[in-house]
């Protein structure tokens, strides 16, 4: 008579740092919950399977419209390395699509890109730098990279020089 053996490991097909699913429209909603979550693992995982989604142009829309972006944003300052890396990586596979890019500028989530050009991560700094050159092709976003320059500038003669420079107020770039 044979006798059940049962592993204590897991299916070699499953992978346990990625969140089980849900099927259709529902994946994304769940998703979005998930990574509202206060757990560390529950993050993760939900970015893990959040990355596999968004090479679909059809899940990427459907992320914009739900408001991941929204929930994102807090992500990229996240204390924990492989979230910031994890979130920098959907950014970028979303900006890989128009609806993403566009998203991306409406949302005001290149602002918070902009303090992971300094972040200790490589990844982070390389995925954000991607990110940066997919949105430049948009003319939006040509618009928002040549203001900030500007800014940017500005504030630079200012430091060097001691200066006020002619602008003496800083405009802040709103989302279009």
């Amino acid at each position: 008579m044979a006798h059940a053996r049962i592993s204590g490991s897991l299916p070699p097909h499953l992978e346990p740092t990625k969140a089980p699913i849900a099927f259709g429209k529902r994946a994304l909603p769940k998703l979005n919950e998930e990574l509202r979550s206060p757990e560390l693992l529950t993050q993760q995982r939900a970015l893990m399977a959040l990355c596999d989604l968004v090479h679909d142009p059809e899940n990427i829309y459907q992320a914009v419209e739900i408001g991941f972006l929204d929930n994102l944003k807090p992500l990229l300052l996240h204390n924990d390395n492989t979230v910031r890396q994890k979130t920098t990586e959907v950014l970028y596979v979303m900006a890989m699509h128009s609806v993403g890019r566009q998203g991306l500028i409406r949302n005001g989530v290149i602002s918070a890109l902009a303090e992971l050009l300094d972040d200790p991560v490589d990844m982070c700094r390389k995925n954000t730098h991607h990110v940066f050159e997919m949105v430049a092709k948009l003319p939006e976003g040509r618009d928002f990279f040549s203001t900030v320059c500007k800014q940017a500038k500005q504030a630079y003669a200012y430091l060097i020089t001691g200066q006020v420079p002619v602008m003496t107020t800083v405009t802040t770039v709103k989302p279009v």
